[in-house]
């Protein structure tokens, strides 16, 4: 029988939003225990495209949203931390863009949209041209305009590596996870036989919040799921790229972030409007098609004739809104000892974590154990869909 532990702080589900949530603990003296069914970021967290967002993609109608609000102070949040000075020392994760770029195809209707987002999003935001433009969009025949948004893109898999250092001797892979009940009161959890016992228990699992809340006999707060059919392409011709390209409408029409594979070749990653409703309902074959007439349509110059493709399903898992809509916030809802939650967005992991720690501080929770834990059974790193999947 493995023996019990104490600790402060118990975390199921080590995606970027409860890595970083523990070592935010962690750097404030609390013990803790993140517990990982699977592997590290290998859910919702390594399928991102690592955009931190600072709201450009919420206001392109030209008025600020809720959403836009929330996440405006993300970028500078994680700037520091990537530079070893803010709230955690994330030095040593690998930045793939300083920027992130709004990028009109030229159309009457895109300009619009490009202009009236650069006059609504806070922060600066520069119409850049000719050697300041993306490298893949450095062609003669481009014809378009560029914004340059303060929004930067992170290497994911290098950022959930460097979290789970910072998690130190915190992280414990459990398959079976059981409510650890005494007098009908939660006083932690029951991992693979294992007893856990905390002052606060925290589920941020993604889409595995619901089932660890039906295992603890709850069913609120409820979960909706927003699905996308993700577009990878990789290939030698690929150049750099980490943009939204507009049309007329409130989503981008796509989205591409580049990201390095483990054969030295780029990949291309494409969500936006082709990701979801209509995207959703095709069959990869039909995905594929349709990404490559809209990438060839964009950017008729790259050659894809020796490019491989495949497709991702994705489901973002929330907290359950009217409609299917997008939560503007990280969200947390309290029962007693047991806080559920969900970050929303790869950007808003820091906000997440402020609302546990407040909510922790609110009720006058301080640490209390200090011993060492015993030696646990790691999980593994996720691997990036790339790698899987266009190896």
């Amino acid at each position: 029988m493995p023996s019990a532990i104490s600790t402060d702080v118990l975390i199921v589900g080590a995606g970027v939003a409860g890595l970083w949530l523990n070592a935010r603990l962690r750097r404030q003296g609390f013990s803790t225990v993140l517990v990982e069914s699977a592997s590290l970021g290998g859910g919702q967290s390594v399928k991102s495209q690592g955009i931190i967002h600072g709201g450009a993609k919420y206001a392109l109608h030209g008025a600020l949203t809720g959403a836009s609000e929330a996440i405006a102070d993300m970028p500078r949040r994680w700037r520091e931390a990537l530079a070893g000075t803010g709230e955690l020392d994330l030095s040593g994760v690998r930045l793939l863009s300083e920027a992130h770029y709004l990028w009109s195809p030229g159309t009457l209707a895109g300009n619009l949209t490009s202009f009236f987002a650069s006059k609504a999003v806070r922060g600066r935001v520069d119409q850049v041209k000719g050697e300041q433009l993306p490298p893949a969009l450095q062609d003669k025949r481009f014809k378009g305009k560029v914004y340059r948004l303060a929004e930067l893109v992170v290497d994911v898999p290098s950022l959930i590596e460097r979290l789970a250092d910072l998690g130190g001797d915190s992280l414990l892979a459990g398959q079976q996870i059981e409510p650890l009940l005494e007098n009908g009161q939660l006083l932690g959890l029951r991992v693979d036989g294992r007893e856990v016992r905390a002052q606060r228990i925290v589920l941020s699992a993604g889409a595995g919040n619901a089932a660890l809340l039906d295992t603890l006999g709850l069913s609120q707060p409820a979960m909706q799921r927003r699905p996308l059919h993700m577009v990878l392409v990789k290939g030698p011709s690929l150049k750099p790229l980490y943009a939204h390209c507009l049309g007329g409408g409130p989503k981008p029409r796509i989205t591409v972030t580049t990201h390095p594979a483990a054969d030295g070749q780029w990949v291309w990653y494409v969500g936006g409007d082709i990701a979801e409703a209509e995207g959703v309902a095709r069959e990869p074959a039909q995905q594929i098609a349709a990404a490559q007439k809209e990438l060839g349509q964009l950017l008729p110059w790259i050659d894809l004739s020796s490019a491989r493709w495949a497709t991702l399903r994705v489901d973002r898992a929330e907290p359950a809104q009217s409609g299917l809509t997008r939560p503007d916030n990280a969200f947390l809802a309290e029962q007693e000892r047991l806080l559920v939650g969900w970050p929303t967005k790869l950007a808003l992991a820091p906000d997440f974590a402020d609302r546990v720690l407040s909510a922790l501080e609110r009720d006058g929770v301080r640490p209390l154990h200090g011993d060492a834990l015993p030696s646990l059974p790691k999980p593994p790193l996720g691997q990036p869909a790339w790698e899987q999947l266009l190896p």
